[in-house]
């Protein structure tokens, strides 16, 4: 039996997306639900899928079958495709599986040539009118069947124009269209080296290939990289009788969506244009009116249309973007497909939906894509402004920010204290500069990905921060960067987008954010549904409270080294790194003592309840001491103005140590619990400061929840040595106060043979938190920053990966190894609570992945705590089946 590739709009389903493109199934679907749509068939995507195994060519028996549809057609409406007395004419459409903008662009009026155009002067009476329908296929298949660029064509027609002395289209006679289908047709030969074709059944075979070639065309290839579609999906066509727009006043097309896609408010929400077709309306050559006023001039259709709308919204279940035609005075629906919304608006038609009977809770949950929510939870630019763009990079943490253009971190600090709001510039950042990032409104750097030092920190803090934006030259030491002939010093007023990568110049409008009441609900359903646990990361008492307003469950991750950076407590650890005795170690880290207590204490009391867990230092030594190269300078300088002074001779010593303590590769170096190991005065500081912290609260009646947390473990027998040293100090602190105190000391799974061994581990530890930032390091050898800055694009664009790692957890690698390592470490600890704090900790993909394991929680930076409720949610319904997994908008 041959493979049926053909399927008429009766023949269809809605639930046939995958072989009918989304497109035609709506189409089917339409008809089906007796719906005012003009007749027409679907090539199916098999059809497409065959064209590509065939070397590009048709199926054997397509076009015999797409005969055959059109044969029918005639029947149905007593017209002839060549007929030159009373033509068929039809449309031709792409239509993939999913909506997917940069598919083949339509192809209207096809069966229009030379003879048949005369046939339909008469038989609508209005030559003007049919000559205008062949210029606009001329047009159309020149451009996007036979590939001769369009402004050559708009040249030809606005030349005409000028020659007239008229402004708009419509102003033309049956004469001037005459004298363009000419040119047009004469431009085409001379492009394309053959005359325009005029036998309709060419037109279609060739209109045919196009959409199938579109499959593959540049737009389509990246849209489907960047949204993540299969390459092997292939689209549909759909062939479609033409009904006309532009046959008089009792004529029209237009767009519309059956909730104002905006807002969400229930109302239907659209444009039209009398006397006109589709792309009048989205061309901007006429300025459409509001669907409202469609009562007025046709008030009959108006009523229909209103009627058709509430029909689908409810069928649907979804809000739906309408394409209609009004041929003298009778409604004809062309499409209908799930309509693209704002963030506010999807979550409140979802919301608004449950509460109308249409979807359950479960279904609300899934109508939003988290990463929508991100547009809520800042700051962004007004829309309408007119904005000054000299730089676009890559939008590394969302929001917008304006202020006055810095270029160091403690310049930044200073101008912030004295109430400036500041845009911190960098190179790039590093560890160094946290007390500036801190300070800064936002981060702009010239190089550096998404997972970037600058990024990673600004995500964290919710900070909108521009990475990678290799336009701007910043002269180098010099407070100054420049964009082609574009120069902004410090002090310069500049504004960046997060969201988009924009830099811009002079400070933007801004608004703020808005928490809808139903965004409240919608979490609140998120809440109910899922089972995994959302935490914050955080590592100050304002992040902590950040979190637990977005309703984190608690802080995953306190990075304690970020409290080492101020300006008051760098010179004391520096003074810590570079003691020749333990003695005068020790006496740093009595200073430090109470400033970690009070740290301690404020994220505690935040979390009140609330479990914390508490990482001990983590990062090489190295990077809290002064810049290498900086000290280079500063001795070169002295050495040629000053001789051999004091303030010399301090800063070669100073030059001496950080060499002895520089390492080939820091990140796999003298780092983690090895530093515990070494010093482990060190983390009995942090332990007591932790304890002393936890026994103040409850002294004051609060509830403070610690988990002391030891990093990079590879072995047990380390995690042994250093929870004895968490041990002794939670003892002194017990004996000295006389206060019983709970805590829970367990430890950071990121290196692989910490995995492997999670079993013998899992003895000791109570908990572990998988870091897989430094697991994915660590697992594909990859430094972050090196592969992101230089060869990671190029395996994406190779697709040898299929996303970038440090952003989407690699499922079959390091998510091998999470798995792994929850399996053993519950074989000898059932109780064992895991969970992941690294940047994967806040993406909904990896979210479901943290549920499908079994983790107990995810946590992310505070302003990703409302995207990972939501996505945990997801995951919940999606993979427990709680309802189908068709969405609509999904």
């Amino acid at each position: 039996m041959s493979t049926k590739y053909v399927y008429r709009f009766e023949e269809g389903n809605a639930g046939m997306k995958n072989l009918l493109g989304g497109k035609g199934a709506n189409l089917a679907e339409m008809t089906n639900i007796g719906l005012p749509v003009p007749p027409g068939f679907i090539v199916t995507t098999e059809a497409c899928k065959e064209f590509y195994l065939q070397g590009r060519r048709l199926p054997d028996g397509l076009m015999d079958e797409i005969r055959e549809h059109i044969r029918l057609l005639e029947q149905k409406l007593g017209k002839v495709l060549g007929d030159e007395q009373n033509p068929l004419l039809v449309s031709v459409r792409s239509g993939a599986p999913v909506s997917m903008p940069g598919m083949m662009d339509t192809v209207l009026n096809l069966g229009l040539n030379d003879r048949t155009v005369e046939g339909l002067a008469r038989s609508t009476g209005d030559e003007r009118f049919a000559l205008d329908c062949y210029r606009r296929f001329i047009n159309m298949f020149g451009d996007v069947v036979m590939h001769v660029e369009h402004y050559q064509f708009e040249s030809i027609l606005q030349a005409q124009k000028d020659r007239r002395g008229v402004q708009h289209d419509h102003q033309l006679t049956a004469a001037d269209w005459r004298e363009v289908i000419a040119r047009y047709k004469s431009l085409i030969e001379t492009e394309i080296r053959r005359p325009f074709p005029q036998d309709p059944l060419e037109q279609l075979t060739m209109a045919v290939r196009a959409v199938f070639d579109s499959w593959y065309n540049d737009r389509a290839v990246v849209y489907r990289k960047i949204h993540r579609i299969p390459d092997d999906l292939g689209t549909a066509v759909n062939i479609q009788a033409m009904v006309f727009g532009n046959m008089g006043e009792d004529s029209g097309s237009g767009v519309a969506f059956t909730r104002n896609p905006s807002t969400g408010e229930r109302e239907v929400y659209g444009e039209y244009l009398t006397n006109a077709q589709g792309e009048d309306v989205v061309g901007g050559i006429r300025t459409p009116k509001p669907i409202q006023e469609l009562a007025a001039d046709l008030p009959e259709v108006y009523r229909q249309f209103r009627d058709i709308c509430e029909l689908l919204d409810r069928h649907y279940r979804d809000m739906q973007d309408i394409e209609f035609t009004i041929e003298r005075g009778r409604l004809y629906i062309l499409q209908t497909r799930n309509g693209k919304r704002t963030a506010q608006a999807a979550i409140r038609i979802a919301v608004d939906m449950v509460d109308e009977g249409l979807i359950s809770r479960e279904e609300a949950v899934v109508r939003v894509e988290p990463e929508q929510l991100d547009h809520l939870l800042h700051r962004h630019i007004d829309p309408e402004a007119k904005l000054d763009v000299i730089a676009t990079g890559l939008p590394a943490s969302p929001g917008s920010a304006a202020g006055k253009a810095v270029f160091d971190a403690d310049t930044a600090e200073k101008l912030a204290q004295e109430g400036e709001k500041v845009i911190l510039v960098r190179n790039e950042t590093t560890p160094d500069d946290i007390h500036g990032i801190v300070a800064a409104q936002g981060i702009l750097t010239s190089r550096g990905g998404m997972t970037s030092h600058a990024a990673v920190v600004a995500r964290g803090m919710g900070k909108p921060c521009v990475c990678g934006c290799e336009a701007i030259r910043i002269k180098g030491r010099e407070p100054v960067f420049t964009v082609n002939d574009v120069t902004v010093r410090q002090g310069d007023l500049i504004s960046i987008d997060g969201s988009t990568g924009r830099v811009i110049l002079g400070a933007a409008p801004m608004l703020d954010p808005e928490l809808s009441p139903e965004f409240q609900r919608l979490l609140e359903w998120a809440d109910e549904i899922r089972t995994l646990e959302v935490r914050g990361n955080a590592d100050t008492p304002a992040d902590a409270a950040k979190a637990r307003e977005f309703g984190a469950a608690g802080i995953g991750l306190c990075r304690t080294e970020h409290m080492f950076m101020g300006a008051d407590r760098l010179p004391i650890v520096q003074q810590m790194i570079l003691a020749d005795d333990e003695d005068t170690r020790r006496a740093a880290l009595e200073k430090l003592l109470p400033m970690q207590r009070e740290d301690f204490y404020g994220i505690l009391k935040a979390m009140d309840g609330l479990p914390v867990c508490i990482r001990l230092l983590d990062p090489p030594l190295h990077e809290f001491l002064p810049d290498i190269e900086e000290l280079h300078v500063d001795i070169t300088r002295l050495q040629f103005t000053a001789g051999d002074t004091p303030e010399l001779r301090e800063k070669e010593e100073l030059l001496r140590k950080i060499r002895a303590l520089s390492e080939c590769n820091p990140m796999l170096g003298h780092r983690g619990c090895r530093l515990g190991i070494t010093y482990p005065e060190v983390y009995a500081m942090q332990a007591r400061a932790v304890f002393l912290a936890t026994v103040d609260l409850l002294r004051e009646g609060h509830h403070p929840v610690p988990e002391v947390e030891i990093p990079l473990v590879i072995d047990r027998n380390e995690f042994v040595f250093l929870k004895q040293q968490v041990d002794q100090a939670a003892a002194e602190v017990r004996a000295e106060t006389g206060v019983e105190f709970e805590y829970t000391v367990g430890t950071m799974i990121e290196l692989p043979r910490a995995a492997l061994l999670a079993d013998e581990i899992a003895r000791e530890a109570e908990f572990f938190s998988f870091g897989t930032n430094d697991l994915t390091q660590t697992t594909l050898g990859f430094s972050r920053d090196d592969a992101e800055g230089k060869f990671l694009h190029r395996y994406l664009e190779l697709k040898l990966l299929p996303d970038n790692p440090f952003a989407v957890l690699d499922r079959k690698g390091v998510g091998r190894l999470i798995a792994m390592g929850i399996e053993l470490g519950r074989s000898t600890r059932p109780d064992l609570l895991v969970g992941i704090c690294g940047e994967h900790g806040g993406e909904p993909r990896s979210i479901e992945f943290c549920h499908q394991v079994g983790m107990n929680y995810v946590s992310c930076s505070p302003y990703r705590v409302p995207i990972a409720r939501l996505a945990a949610a997801q995951a919940r319904v999606t993979n427990d089946g709680l309802v189908a997994k068709d969405y609509g908008t999904k």
